[in-house]
């Protein structure tokens, strides 16, 4: 290990870090509603109101975990508190049993209702985080409450919205990748703020990564599949079923890895690395660089037009499994693939006039035009996550 050029990635790190979250602070941030918005382009001028749900939760959760890894600033807990806010005012549908829903306006009228619960994670996140930096007893409760609904609606509860299967449940039933990844990180938060339940959290972990291990990974197709049958099985005959998207197998990885750290589970490890090498070496464009969206298990056609795009966060995602990998093996390999994506990421995504990362490039690493620094599903997450993991990391390793 090179200690120098670990420190030098640090700098760098830290700098970005810096710059991202002013970015969001001067530009995202709603003083009359309340709020964040995150369409914003190259510059950071706002090019819709509309607001995302899942933006409100993580952009909260986001600046409140800025305050837990290095102190408390009143601008950071202020932005997290408006996102709070501006949920529990205008993003639970409360006649629908308090789903909650996927967009608004700017000032807060409901949008889209969505089948999926993924407002609702990061909405539990979000208060959980809030509430381990200010003790506020009801950003405990209300962290509890979604993430029991999020666990209830996966395993059979009735939808209070209406809302049914996304296809005909006669003809096709099966499992998502997502809904055990997601859930798995956010038990990790919990058990960071409330000891009280660590049994319980505890007991949903192994039950996440049990699904993940059975169902999704298929070692005999060489990949982690994203939807799967409903005891596992591959189905290879249309084409959402041979869905593989590198970048969420590889954010999946560091969540197991925080997983087997806290439990001692070192096969899991040894899991960990088997999905991170399948999807890294599919997934990586030896023509041009960096991580493709989503690839054929088959190698067959993909569905999705935007499968050969390069976007943030699946890049933010190697340099944190990456660095873990290195971390908790010792193979420079891990090492090796974390620079060769930062590299690649500070000449493509990094934007060094205005500061945070374009989100949307076309294969050859150019921006898609005009280019943007956020959008619905873009905002202060991904990356701030990814540099704050990055910078404690080189810390625990150079020290």
């Amino acid at each position: 290990m090179d200690k120098a050029k670990l420190l030098e990635v640090q700098k760098s790190v830290r700098e970005q870090l810096d710059g991202c979250v002013n970015f969001w602070l001067n530009n995202g941030i709603d003083k009359e509603n309340g709020g964040v918005y995150t369409c914003l382009d190259r510059e950071g001028k706002v090019y819709s109101t509309d607001k995302s749900v899942w933006m409100q939760g993580r952009c909260a959760w986001t600046f409140a975990w800025l305050c837990k890894n290095y102190g408390v600033k009143p601008e950071w807990l202020e932005a997290s508190k408006s996102c709070l806010d501006f949920m529990e005012k205008c993003c639970i549908n409360r006649e629908a049993g308090d789903r909650m829903y996927f967009t608004v306006t700017g000032d807060g009228k409901p949008l889209r209702q969505r089948r999926y619960f993924y407002s609702e994670a990061f909405y539990a996140i979000a208060n959980a985080e809030y509430y381990g930096v200010t003790g506020e007893e009801v950003c405990l409760e209300r962290a509890r409450r979604a993430y029991d609904m999020y666990w209830n609606l996966w395993h059979g509860m009735p939808d209070p919205t209406g809302l049914g299967a996304k296809t005909i449940p006669e003809t096709r039933t099966g499992r998502g990748f997502g809904y055990p990844m997601i859930y798995l990180n956010m038990t990790a938060v919990m058990l960071g703020v409330d000891p009280e339940r660590k049994a319980l959290y505890e007991e949903r972990a192994e039950s996440c990564v049990s699904d993940i291990l059975k169902y999704h990974l298929h070692p005999e197709l060489g990949c982690l599949l994203e939807n799967v049958g409903p005891n596992g099985e591959a189905r290879l005959e249309f084409t959402e079923g041979r869905v593989i998207n590198p970048g969420h197998d590889i954010e999946g990885v560091w969540f197991l890895l925080e997983h087997a750290k806290r439990t001692g589970d070192k096969a899991l490890v040894e899991k960990a690395e088997l999905i991170f090498n399948q999807a890294f070496n599919a997934g990586w464009d030896k023509e041009y660089g960096g991580l493709l969206y989503f690839i054929d298990a088959c190698g067959l056609p993909p569905e999705s037009y935007e499968h050969d795009m390069k976007l943030w966060w699946p890049h933010n995602e190697i340099l944190i499994s990456a660095l873990m990998l290195y971390r908790d093996t010792g193979k420079e390999e891990y090492l090796d693939k974390f620079y060769m994506t930062f590299d690649y990421c500070m000449k493509v995504f990094y934007d060094k006039e205005f500061g945070e990362w374009y989100g949307y490039l076309r294969r050859d690493g150019k921006p898609t035009m005009p280019p943007c620094k956020g959008s619905t599903f873009k905002g202060p997450f991904h990356l701030p996550r990814m540099l704050v993991m990055v910078d404690k990391m080189i810390d625990e390793l150079v020290k």
